[in-house]
């Protein structure tokens, strides 16, 4: 039904596939289990960005896995989303302590960090990319580790 809308002109990368306003990343095998995701583009230019990581997280020795998702909605242009997109994972990595008790302390950390970095890059940019400052992002994150889950949203990206 979606394809409909346009001509098709499937490309894939490592990142996913995009065939017009469509972008999806096949069913895949995770740590937890199968996954797929897709976005339909809304308008010229993709202001939002997914993510999903299962990796080690080495620092959790009960469980050196976990599987982290990040829906970023953009707004006003795609540069907030897809820093947080390139940063946040790293930064709660970086974060990760031994206490499962401690995650969403952890993610709380690394959302601050990532909004901290960012708002450092728009005033080093601001003379040549005035824009940047009026771009920003909430996101939603999932985070899954020794069996329990973690969800956080943060909307306070400007």
């Amino acid at each position: 039904m979606v394809k409909s809308c346009w001509k098709p002109s499937i490309e894939c990368d490592s990142r996913g596939c995009h065939d017009g306003l469509l972008w999806y990343k096949d069913l895949g095998q995770h740590v937890y289990g199968d996954f797929s995701m897709a976005v339909i583009q809304a308008n010229g230019l993709l202001e939002d960005q997914s993510q999903l990581e299962s990796r080690s997280l080495s620092s959790i020795r009960s469980d050196p896995y976990g599987t982290f998702i990040g829906v970023c909605d953009g707004h006003g242009g795609p540069e907030a989303s897809r820093f947080i997109n390139d940063n946040l994972f790293c930064n709660f990595k970086s974060y990760v302590s031994e206490n499962q008790d401690k995650l969403i302390n952890d993610l709380r950390k690394a959302f601050l960090e990532t909004e901290d970095k960012f708002l450092s890059l728009v005033r080093k940019q601001w003379s040549v990319k005035p824009q940047m400052a009026s771009v920003g992002s909430c996101c939603l994150t999932g985070m899954i580790c020794n069996g329990l889950l973690c969800i956080a949203c943060w909307i306070k990206f400007y």
